[in-house]
């Protein structure tokens, strides 16, 4: 599915006006200005899967934040803007296929790392009501209770509970719902699945964080579906060989001069990948 056809950063005139008028003001750095026209970048071109590649510095989370300001898209987390960043957004040019779906939203690194810490703190939250609860069985189990008024009903309750229950089934039965333990790559995961529905824009920045190579490969066939099947548009920051081997999708080089599109096996770090195993095939 297509929403966004096509973006326009800020013209390279309208860039160098603005920084000619800012030359009597005390800033050390006009960003987002400046972070595009280095390598002539002015406008992407969207398929229903777009890539955008590059080293860090090369703007591709950049462009995702610009994109998602200027669209108002959702999202959960706060990200660093500079100054001039209304300055930039303003003069920036997008077309749409159509309306917007409502659901549209940009999910960042920062976003799944705050996903992340807040089931950490949600289990540690259990164990502690956990180790509560063992002393408390113990307690209710061995105590001598009568019962004197209905203000004792609760406590006769957990007694006889106790008194009825292994620990473990007493601990169960008193604790809120369980929070499912997992590593933070399966965490990650469950985010995108989470957040990702159906007939909707998606900007994802370096989704393949905190995800095991066996993961990204189940985040990729998990985005191609969603794509192919449901509806998403899906704009991608990554450099990571899984996320950029997507069936179809389109990507920028953003490292190039001018910005080129590439085919995956093109591009310079999924090479290294592949000389380097190449290099040690014989110790497979």
């Amino acid at each position: 599915m297509l929403y966004l056809t096509h973006f326009e950063f800020t013209s390279i005139a309208m860039e160098e006006d603005f920084i000619f008028r800012q030359k009597m003001t005390c800033y050390d750095t006009y960003y987002p200005f400046q972070v595009f026209t280095k390598n002539n970048l002015q406008m992407l071109d969207f398929e229903p899967v777009t890539i955008l590649y590059g080293g860090n510095g090369s703007g591709k989370t950049t462009a995702l934040n610009i994109i998602a300001e200027k669209l108002s898209l959702k999202r959960d987390t706060l990200y660093n803007r500079s100054n001039f960043f209304e300055d930039y957004t303003k003069h920036c040019n997008y077309q749409l296929q159509g309306k917007l779906p409502s659901g549209s939203r940009i999910i960042t690194s920062d976003d799944v790392f705050d996903f992340m810490l807040n089931l950490r703190s949600i289990n540690d939250g259990i164990d502690r009501k956990r180790e509560e609860l063992s002393d408390e069985y113990l307690e209710n189990k061995y105590a001598h209770f009568q019962m004197k008024s209905l203000d004792d009903y609760e406590k006769l309750k957990r007694v006889n509970m106790a008194r009825s229950r292994t620990k473990s089934k007493y601990i169960r039965g008193n604790l809120m719902g369980n929070v499912r333990e997992q590593s933070n790559g399966e965490s990650a995961f469950m985010y995108f699945v989470e957040k990702i529905q159906e007939n909707a824009l998606y900007l994802l920045d370096e989704p393949e964080n905190s995800l095991s190579p066996k993961r990204q490969q189940e985040l990729v066939e998990f985005l191609e579906n969603s794509a192919r099947f449901f509806g998403c548009q899906l704009i991608i920051a990554t450099h990571s060989p899984f996320i950029l081997s997507i069936k179809g999708a389109k990507i920028y080089d953003m490292d190039e001069n001018p910005v080129d599109v590439k085919r995956w096996t093109q591009l310079e770090n999924v090479r290294v990948y592949y000389d380097f195993f190449k290099e040690h095939e014989g110790e497979f």
